[in-house]
């Protein structure tokens, strides 16, 4: 079961990496870049702090965003444990936030399904963390 957690902790870090590269650079794929450029403005719009009067600019936003997936994927994937359970915390905030984002544009339901499942693993890391523990031996 270890090996497993250690294998699903390594895939997400790596995952997260790669999104948080392609927010921040065209050199992985440009179309996706364009077109995360484009949805960070809608984003932006309904962006949750908005109705306190803060609203970011969208590609600060998507910056911020591209930034800490990558240090938290990476965090996630190759750091210590306390780093690993604080990136985890900081991705599942991420996200909630998009999943909050898409419902609130309206999008479809299959269009939260990566994020959903991503929160899903996260969660289950964390629970893994903390209460799947091998239980002691008595003798």
């Amino acid at each position: 079961m270890a090996l497993l957690v250690r294998v699903l902790r390594l895939g997400l870090g790596l995952f997260f990496l790669l999104t948080g590269a392609v927010k921040l650079s065209d050199r992985i794929s440009a179309q996706l870049h364009l077109q995360m450029r484009a949805q960070f403005v809608q984003f932006a719009d309904v962006f949750p702090l908005k109705e306190f009067g803060y609203s970011p600019e969208p590609v600060q936003y998507l910056e911020v965003v591209g930034w800490t997936e990558a240090v938290a994927g990476v965090l996630l994937a190759l750091g210590p444990q306390l780093l690993q359970e604080i990136s985890n915390f900081v991705l599942t905030v991420i996200m909630i936030g998009a999943i909050y984002t898409l419902l609130a544009l309206k999008e479809p339901l299959a269009m939260c399904t990566p994020a959903t499942v991503c929160l899903g693993l996260l969660l289950l890391l964390n629970v893994r963390g903390r209460g799947w523990k091998a239980k002691p031996k008595f003798e």
